[in-house]
């Protein structure tokens, strides 16, 4: 069962590029990126880490590659993983031409960073030799000279001018296959940026809120930014960017796209804060469920609600549904309809019972 939002979300319609097998932009669902914070050229780790990045959720992965040892690891990397390979690339403009003939599905870059138009020719030719495609990363923090001169300091219209200076670049070297990031660490900058440049652009656009801090406060700034353009239809790829295990990016990103209804992956659970009229234990029924079930990759509702005040409409509305009641006395719902009684002690062994045969026969109907 799932939630009809309130609003559908017009998306923006923007070109559609091609990030290694990641259809991005157009009708192509938004994709949820990460990082790895491994050194690059610690191919076990850095596997490692990817795989998890994956496991998790992660559509896409970014990788630094600030010398030649990490570019050349590349192509022990892109042996091992699933998902497409991104090079992180800042100044040198060879490190991007060896990362995209070492197997990198797309390289990250600034243009006019890399050097003389001689230098910049030679990145594009090798991503189009090696079918990589390119994302032009803006940054509040790194604006070029003259553009901070001119505007005094990052603003909206500065980080607007970056990247629409940026796309020329690339479009004057007749190369397409690119998305764009106006990214910053204040919200609002971001927002406005990004809503600006939406309606100077076409191509894809890469939405972050960069060093957003540890996890709660990143996650929530992370939220309202990304949260408040992906409602008005603008984004087709996002990170979240967090002090933290990069893993727990992605669970923040899937779980942004899933509040809103721009996701439907793995389960998502409806669960009250807990009070005195609980008839379970709540919160520590649904950590052990999330734990339990995060290897669930289809899209199932749950709701546990710990009394009979929200729960019954609650479960009217998710696939499986729980609602506390009094003396150990519990009623489990199955789309919406009441099922049968259960001990707070077969709560969780039932539920994931439940959500593990609802997801194989999702599997079944999919073949």
């Amino acid at each position: 069962m799932s939630i009809r939002p309130y609003r559908d979300i017009q998306r923006r319609k923007t070109k559609v590029i091609n990030v290694g097998k990641v259809k991005i932009g157009g009708d192509n669902a938004i994709s949820v990126q990460s990082m790895t914070n491994t050194l690059t050229s610690d191919t076990t780790s850095t596997i490692k880490q990817i795989q998890e990045i994956s496991e998790a959720g992660g559509d896409i992965v970014r990788v630094s590659c600030p010398d030649e040892v990490s570019t050349k690891a590349l192509k022990e990397i892109a042996k091992h993983i699933d998902i497409p390979l991104v090079a992180d690339i800042h100044f040198h403009y060879k490190r991007a031409i060896e990362a995209a003939e070492n197997g990198a599905d797309c390289l990250r870059i600034n243009p006019g960073n890399i050097g003389d138009k001689k230098k910049i020719k030679e990145v594009i030719q090798a991503a189009k030799n090696n079918n990589c495609s390119i994302r032009i990363g803006v940054n509040a923090g790194s604006l070029e000279k003259d553009i901070l001169e001119r505007y005094k300091e990052p603003c909206p219209e500065a980080l607007v001018d970056s990247a629409l200076r940026n796309i020329k670049i690339i479009e004057d070297f007749d190369f397409q296959n690119f998305k764009v990031s106006v990214k910053s660490s204040d919200v609002f900058l971001s927002v406005k940026s990004y809503e600006q440049l939406s309606k100077k652009t076409e191509y894809p656009l890469h939405l972050g809120i960069t060093e957003a801090g540890s996890f709660i406060p990143g996650s929530i700034k992370s939220a309202i930014g990304l949260g408040n353009l992906l409602m008005e239809g603008i984004g087709d790829t996002i990170r979240v960017s967090l002090s933290d295990d990069p893993v727990e990016e992605v669970k923040i990103g899937n779980e942004i796209l899933k509040s809103i209804g721009l996701r439907n992956r793995g389960v998502k659970i409806i669960s009250c804060p807990s009070c005195a009229r609980q008839g379970f234990e709540v919160i520590e029924t649904v950590k052990k469920l999330e734990e339990k079930l995060s290897h669930i990759k289809e899209p199932i509702t749950l709701s546990i609600i710990g009394c009979v005040v929200n729960g019954p409409g609650e479960a009217a509305s998710t696939d499986i549904g729980i609602t506390g009641g009094g003396g150990d006395s519990n009623m489990l719902y199955l789309n919406g309809m009441q099922s049968k009684k259960l001990k707070n002690n077969e709560i969780i062994s039932k539920v994931v019972d439940l959500v593990e045969k609802k997801a194989e026969e999702i599997q079944n109907r999919n073949k």
